[in-house]
Formats: structure tokens, C-alpha cells, sequence
């Protein structure tokens, strides 16, 4: 505890209690209403500071060194509108269950109300997207005051880990003069050693998880309806535990059940078994033969539901029964059929679930050869095609980005088309990678300096993969790279707009001018251009088999100029050719 003055001392009792906390990690955008707090968590040994001078950039970076590190990362920012900027990473961090601790500074309440400068309404700005929001208030840095700062912090994190839904937190701490360390004799008043120093090496409140162990009446419940199946499915969305994946392949075995998973959820790709692993399931369900002939009696979902539309509509019209596991108290069942969500944990029902149906059925089921078969032709028909070469397809860009990923690569993934195009194309294979998106708001804003946080959080080598207009959304995000050691390959799919709104209904219903102006939308990024004004090394692929040297070991800007008027023509002409093999078997 600083004794400088007061508000040094809460200032600096509050950076205690989050490092003894477990935070590691805060994002600073500079102000002078914020001083106290900023000098503190700077000066605090245990937690690294990154100063990012773009709020809405610093939100997009904490929030993914969040997603990728599953701790909470403070992000701190001066009175005003700087907060208001991070509210797009806070809807995100919401909907995706991202740990965040917003720290705004303010002015103390005498102040509002009266024309005084960068002053604006700070009470619960974010609605209803936070866990928790605490007036943190004007404190003496009394025993009361001191207790008050510590015990804020404590409750903090524990309602952004999750009570039972991670998330963001909010914390508007209002601060009167001196902003900076100068001494005032006597302002700290506080005797009490519990308010100077608080617990040594622990936080002033510990507080546990709450339990997600499941019964043994959930476990044999469900482990009997599985058994009881004819024909089921396990469905793999979006989650970041990369210990589901020996466990739920395990389940995978003992069931019969193929895995549908969804590159996000980290049973795609990696070491563990994928026998039982189905990628194509998207353009497989787009057959009506086929998704007629594997309709299913069970359905199993971990993680998200994934993005694929045929995989909703055939999940929706299958009537089968599903039981989603989401122990984070959350609502996502976007089909509104599930028979039931099971708060628990995943690793342990899966494992559980695999251990009594080895005891019921003495032997592992094998994987119904509809499933086996159909995935290996399209997989074929797929290689076989973009092994023909010719100009650079966004599809087979995917294609090519999965044979690159290595092991200990983190990859995160643009919304709106790269993410489809990802789930759709990119093969299951061995890598050890870590699969991460913003997906649960969904917008485009933000990815670059979300990508750059969760590398400089993680460490690892990152592949971020984004388009021309998630790139313009984001320029500034180019900056966070200073902060960076990890290489970061930015790679940047140039089709000149919005490519996904080819796809849609609106591109036969208005005329090709409406289109382009509204949705459509060729804005001429220079992506070479902004690599130059952040001094990021830049490279334009001529062709695919460049892309292993491209990504290399550096942090680069990689350009891959592609048509988004003949793109749908492309998928289509896929999506014909698996379906054309699918005919064969």
C-alpha cells in the first residue's frame, strides 16, 4: 500500500488485491482522471501493464488476452467518452462468457452535472452486458475506506470468473484531487493492518468455485439414454477446453456417435483421436439424401451450437432429442427444442458418460459407415479440387491455412465469412492448435487488436484471419503489435467489400448499384498502404503455395486478393462436387 496520499493508497490497495487475485494482465489507455489507478497497476510487480491509446482497440485486445489466457484482464481508461468505447468488447465479452474487470475513472459526484469537462453519465453505461457494475464511491483512505477497496476488487473477479456466467464487470471509481503521487501529510488515517496490508500472499475474500461436478443419478441417467439409442450425434461447437477432447472422443468411441465439431471447439484439430470426427458436416447436410439418411435419435451438444446453417435446419427437422451441456448458465439453444441443459462440467459428463457405457456394452461401437464413408468423399472431392490450381478461392485458402497450422499456433478467426469458411473447409488434422473467434456478438469490429491480445497474452505464434473491411474496422489495431514478441500473421482475404452478402436474398433483389452502394461496399483498402504507416513488413500472395514462407516465423501483413463476384460460384461449384460423390456411394 502506497501511503503517498489517499488516493495512492486506494489506488494501490485495490492493484494488491487483483494481483493477489490472479490478475496478470492490465490494458491502460492513457487520461489524467485515471492516474492514481494506472500508476498503481503499473508499479504493482505481479501484473504486466500494456498501454494501448485507443480505447476501443484496448477493449478488442483485453478482451481477447481474456479469451485465450481464461483469466481476467483489467482494462482501465479515463473519464468521458473513452469508456463508451469500450462497449462493442463488453457486448462481446457478455455474449461469449469473456472474464473482463472495466476499471473507469471519474469524476467525483460534485463535479457531474455541471458542464465540468470530459464529464458524461458513467452510471451503468453498459446496461445489462456486465455481471456486476459497483459505484465504487469517494473513500478517506481510512481503515473503512481501505477494506472497502479491497473487498470491491475481491468480489470483482469473482463475479467476472463467473457466479455462474463469466463475463464482464464494471467498476466506476470517481477521483478528486491530487491525480498524481504527490505527498499530503495524514491523508492515510487507516491503523487497522487488515486495511494497510490485507491477507499476505492471498486476497483479502477468497471465494470458491462454484462446484460442477455431476451426480452420479445425471451421469447413469444419460449414460442409459445413449445406450438406449439407435443412432446419435455428438455435436462440437465453440468452447476453449482443450481437455474435452480425449474424454469426448472416448465418449465418441464407446457410443458410435459421430463428433460434428466445429473447428472452435478444439475437437477439429490436434492429437487426440479423430476416428470419429466429422469436418464436412456442413456440406454433407446440404444433400437432402444424405441428411434424410442420418437422422438422428440423440443429440448430444457441447460447446455452442456452431454457425452452419444446414446444421441447425437439419438439426430442426430431425424432431431427435438434445441435451446441451453448458455449466456456464447460459441460454444458448438457438433451436428452442433441446429436452434439456445440463450445468455441469463437460470433461467430467463426457467421461463419466464413456465409463458406464463401457460397463453396459463391453465393447466400443463402431462409427455408422454413412458417416465414415461420406466424410472421406468429400474430403476427396475437396483436395481433388483444389489441387487443380487456378487463381486464389477463398475456400481454398482455408484449405491451405489448415495444412499450415503447427502445433502451439493460436488462430483467430474473422466473423461473417472466414469463420463459415473455415467451419466449411478446413480439414481435421493433427495440429495442436488453439481455434478462437469472436462469435458471440458476431460483428467484424475489433478482430485485429482481439488477435494481438490473445498473442501477446498466450505467447504463441498467431494466425489472425480477417477480410478487407474487418481490417479497415480495425486499422488502428495495428498499433497493439508494439506490445507484441509472439509473431502475428495477419492475414487479410481482399475481395474489395462485403463478400458474404453474395450469399443472401438482398443481392437478386436489388439492383447491382443499390448493391454495391449499401451492401457491397468496395472501399479500395490498401493493405500494403497500412502495413507501411505501422511499419509491419507486408507480402501479396501470387499464388497458394506461398503461404507456408509467408506465415514463416515473423510478424507479418499477408495479402490475398480474391472475387467476391464469381465467390458464390465458387462454394457452389464444391458444394456440386461433394454432393457428386456422395451420389457414387
Amino acid at each position: 500500500m502506497d501511503p503517498t496520499n489517499a488516493n495512492t493508497a486506494l489506488a494501490s490497495a485495490f492493484a494488491e488485491e487483483l494481483a493477489r487475485g490472479g490478475v496478470r494482465l492490465a490494458v491502460v489507455s492513457p487520461g489524467s482522471r485515471s492516474t492514481p489507478l494506472a500508476v498503481a497497476l503499473w508499479r504493482q510487480p505481479q501484473i504486466e501493464v500494456s498501454v494501448i491509446v485507443d480505447e476501443r482497440s484496448a477493449g478488442f485486445f483485453a478482451l481477447g488476452a481474456a479469451q485465450a489466457c481464461k483469466e481476467p484482464v483489467a482494462l482501465l481508461c479515463t473519464s468521458g467518452t473513452a469508456l463508451v468505447n469500450y462497449h462493442p468488447a463488453v457486448c462481446e465479452a457478455d455474449e461469449s462468457a469473456i472474464p473482463l474487470l472495466v476499471l473507469s475513472a471519474d469524476r467525483p459526484p460534485e463535479l457531474r452535472g455541471i458542464g465540468a469537462g470530459q464529464t458524461i453519465d458513467q452510471i451503468k453505461v453498459f446496461g445489462s452486458s456486465v455481471r456486476w457494475f459497483c459505484e465504487v464511491g469517494t473513500h478517506a483512505a481510512d481503515d473503512d475506506g481501505l477494506l472497502h477497496y479491497r473487498s470491491v476488487a475481491c468480489r470483482a473477479l469473482a463475479a467476472a470468473r463467473g457466479e455462474t456466467r463469466p463475463g464482464p464487470v464494471h467498476l466506476n471509481l470517481p477521483w478528486r484531487e491530487p491525480l498524481a503521487p504527490v505527498p499530503v501529510d495524514g491523508a492515510v488515517t487507516a491503523t487497522d493492518p487488515l486495511a494497510l496490508e490485507g491477507r499476505e500472499s492471498r486476497p483479502l475474500t477468497a471465494v470458491t468455485r462454484i462446484d460442477l461436478e455431476p451426480s452420479a443419478f445425471l451421469l447413469d441417467e444419460v449414460a442409459g439414454h445413449i445406450g438406449d439409442a439407435i443412432s446419435g450425434v455428438i455435436i462440437a461447437g465453440r468452447q476453449l477446453d482443450p481437455e474435452l477432447r480425449e474424454p469426448l472422443a472416448h465418449l465418441a468411441r464407446v457410443s458410435g456417435f459421430p463428433v460434428l465439431a466445429d473447428p472452435t471447439s478444439q475437437l477439429r484439430c490436434g492429437p487426440h483421436d479423430r476416428s470419429h470426427v466429422i469436418a464436412a458436416y456442413d456440406l454433407l447436410l446440404r444433400d437432402e439424401h444424405f441428411a434424410r439418411s442420418v437422422v438422428p435419435e440423440l443429440v448430444l451438444r457441447f460447446g455452442e451450437m456452431p454457425t452452419s446453417k444446414p446444421l441447425r435446419a437439419w438439426l430442426a427437422a430431425s424432431g431427435a432429442d438434445e441435451i446441451a451441456i453448458d455449466p456456464y448458465g447460459g441460454w444458448n439453444e438457438p433451436s428452442r427444442r433441446a429436452a434439456a441443459i445440463l450445468r455441469a462440467d463437460p470433461t467430467e459428463l463426457a467421461s463419466g458418460w464413456a465409463a458406464r457405457l463401457e460397463g453396459l456394452e463391453g465393447r466400443e461401437r463402431p462409427l455408422p459407415d454413412r458417416w465414415t464413408e461420406a466424410e472421406a468423399a468429400a474430403q476427396a472431392a475437396l483436395d481433388e479440387a483444389f489441387a487443380s490450381g487456378g487463381a486464389i478461392t477463398e475456400p481454398a485458402l482455408h484449405r491451405a491455412l489448415g495444412e499450415a497450422h503447427r502445433d502451439g499456433d493460436l488462430v483467430y478467426t474473422a466473423s461473417s465469412m472466414p469463420i463459415r469458411d473455415q467451419e466449411t473447409f478446413l480439414a481435421a488434422s493433427d495440429a495442436d492448435a488453439l481455434f478462437l473467434s469472436n462469435r458471440g456478438a458476431n460483428g467484424i469490429d475489433g478482430l485485429v487488436s482481439s488477435g494481438i491480445g490473445a498473442a501477446h497474452a498466450s505467447g504463441r505464434p498467431t494466425t489472425i484471419v480477417t477480410g478487407d473491411l474487418g481490417l479497415l474496422h480495425d486499422i488502428g489495431g495495428l498499433a497493439a503489435l508494439r506490445e507484441v514478441e509472439t509473431p502475428v500473421r495477419i492475414v487479410v482475404i481482399d475481395n474489395d467489400g462485403g463478400g458474404i452478402f453474395h450469399f443472401l436474398p438482398q443481392e437478386s433483389a436489388l439492383d447491382s448499384e443499390e448493391f454495391e452502394a449499401l451492401l457491397g461496399t468496395p472501399r479500395g483498402v490498401d493493405a500494403a498502404k497500412a502495413a507501411a504507416l505501422f511499419d509491419l513488413p507486408h507480402r501479396q500472395l501470387s499464388s497458394l503455395a506461398e503461404l507456408p514462407d509467408a506465415l514463416g516465423n515473423a510478424t507479418t501483413l499477408i495479402e490475398v486478393k480474391t472475387n467476391r463476384q464469381t465467390n458464390v460460384a465458387v462454394h457452389r461449384q464444391l458444394t456440386q462436387r461433394v454432393h457428386a460423390a456422395l451420389s457414387e456411394l
